[in-house]
């Protein structure tokens, strides 16, 4: 079975070669890379990929930039194997990773998206364990020991909903399901979990297997990290957790309306914001944040 890895591209292209070079060290040599170049203002990239002569990786330029979800979709569209990863262009695979999803995949064929162990790098590659990444791994993910935990249904949903911890780059897709269900338009900041939610609503399953095989590049001055500031962030947030109370109970999933309404780790995620979103976020960040904590 071929894996293919997708990398939608914009941004530092030194990382992205190191991404690339993570590809290439796979132990499971079976694989395929499709580098997906969102119109970067850099001529020295293709240059690169030209200078690799290995058939198993593309480079492909768009025509005209995309934005980040609809680079997305291109690279579901490209999709022709049984299984995609969506890699990020400054993440890395550690070897393993290749071989990790194919186990879990020969043992739950039909598993919608399969989760590996990750750790954390900061933008100079060092290991790091911030607070969201400590509450994640330590507290949410659940606990499977050395084997592979399995979630479905409602008990995926509840538990994404009570906080997501997953690791939307690292995460390997059934192809048919990305094709099938898509990006919810209007919340581009918190897109992965809409989908997530989206895919388990719909009866998908998870499957979270805690080897270590994939580093998470977390960056000081990340996007993410600016809609925190100037409230975007939390606006997102509680315009989902509206939509999933409403498709929780349509479904008659109480546990999952019960978490999504009282949202208790985004709550505590945005009293955590509070001291630097006074230090360097803006009024409207502020507000934001405020109201996330409080309203019901």
């Amino acid at each position: 079975m071929t894996l293919e890895i997708f990398v939608p591209f914009w941004g530092d292209p030194a990382l992205l070669y190191e991404t690339v070079d993570s590809v290439r060290a796979q132990e499971d040599e079976d694989w395929r890379l499709i580098v997906i170049d969102d119109c970067y203002p850099d001529e020295s990239v293709p240059l690169y990929f030209e200078s690799l002569e290995d058939e198993r990786i593309q480079y492909v330029r768009n025509e005209r930039n995309l934005g980040i979800t609809e680079n997305y979709r291109e690279a579901i569209r490209r999709a022709t194997t049984s299984h995609i990863t969506i890699l990020g262009c400054d993440d890395l695979l550690h070897p393993n990773y290749v071989a990790v999803v194919k186990r879990v995949i020969a043992r739950f064929p039909d598993v919608d998206v399969i989760q590996p162990g990750v750790q954390v790098i900061d933008e100079h590659g060092a290991v790091v364990r911030p607070l969201v990444d400590r509450v994640k791994q330590g507290i949410l993910a659940p606990r499977g020991g050395s084997g592979i935990a399995l979630l479905a249904g409602e008990t995926m949903a509840t538990s994404l909903i009570r906080g997501d911890w997953l690791y939307w780059p690292s995460l390997t897709f059934r192809t048919e399901t990305l094709q099938r269900i898509d990006f919810r338009d209007g919340l581009p900041i918190i897109q992965d979990l809409a989908l997530l939610m989206d895919i388990a609503f719909d009866g998908g399953s998870l499957a979270y297997i805690p080897e270590l095989s994939f580093s998470y590049r977390r960056h000081g001055s990340s996007a993410s990290q600016k809609t925190l500031l100037d409230g975007r962030r939390f606006r997102d947030e509680r315009a989902y957790f509206a939509i999933a109370r409403e498709l929780a109970s349509s479904k008659q999933w109480r546990r999952t309306r019960r978490a999504a309404r009282a949202r208790v780790m985004s709550r505590l995620h945005a009293i955590t914001e509070i001291p630097g979103v006074l230090r360097h976020g803006n009024r409207a960040g502020l507000e934001s944040t405020l109201a996330h904590i409080f309203a019901i």
